[in-house]
């Protein structure tokens, strides 16, 4: 039996918002015009500035050093699908998906993978805010899930790590959907 090799590797994942800024703006509701702003701002302006001023800068030229690597970005299932109420928190998340794909045709020659995780509904602090904390907005929220619960981070960290890893080294452009079926 052959020895495994180890190499070293590395792997990059870009923050990925949380669908609301930190600066105190009132905003009239998700068509609001500043609130439009902040979703395509925080979420893909603010990805598309750290991809060309850092990853490209920086890690980039590291994972070149090293003979490959990986980027995993972070979109939603609202980057695959449309949801009432969400259309600038959806283009945002369909516009990291676009720069994901770009952005895996243009490295994939150097052996550096960029690949997205699109997580469904996730018990996270942001879920609290969406569900307003109550026992009925998290069952409004279970609701959308085909599964009946929502989902775990180590479920979503689960997969990036599969994402990074070598067992998905065909793997380049892909958004894999980790939702609970419901963006099926």
């Amino acid at each position: 039996m052959p020895k495994s090799k180890v190499r070293k590797k590395t792997v990059y994942t870009p923050p990925a918002g949380e669908g609301r800024s930190r600066t105190p703006v009132k905003v009239a509701g998700p068509t609001h015009p500043v609130y439009i702003a902040v979703m395509l701002g925080l979420m893909l302006l603010g990805l598309v500035w750290l991809v060309v001023n850092y990853i490209a800068a920086e890690k980039i030229p590291f994972m070149l050093e090293l003979g490959g690597g990986a980027i995993v970005n972070t979109s939603s299932g609202a980057g695959v699908a449309g949801f009432a109420g969400q259309a600038a928190y959806s283009a945002a998340k369909h516009g990291v998906i676009g720069l994901t794909k770009a952005a895996a045709l243009d490295y994939a020659p150097s052996n550096i993978r960029v690949n997205a995780v699109c997580p469904g509904i996730v018990q996270t602090e942001m879920m609290q805010r969406f569900s307003g904390g109550t026992a009925e907005g998290e069952a409004r929220v279970i609701g959308q899930e085909p599964i009946g619960r929502m989902g775990r981070p180590e479920e979503i960290a689960a997969a990036v790590v599969w994402l990074a890893s070598d067992q998905a080294s065909f793997l380049v452009g892909h958004a894999m959907v980790v939702d609970g079926g419901q963006t099926a």
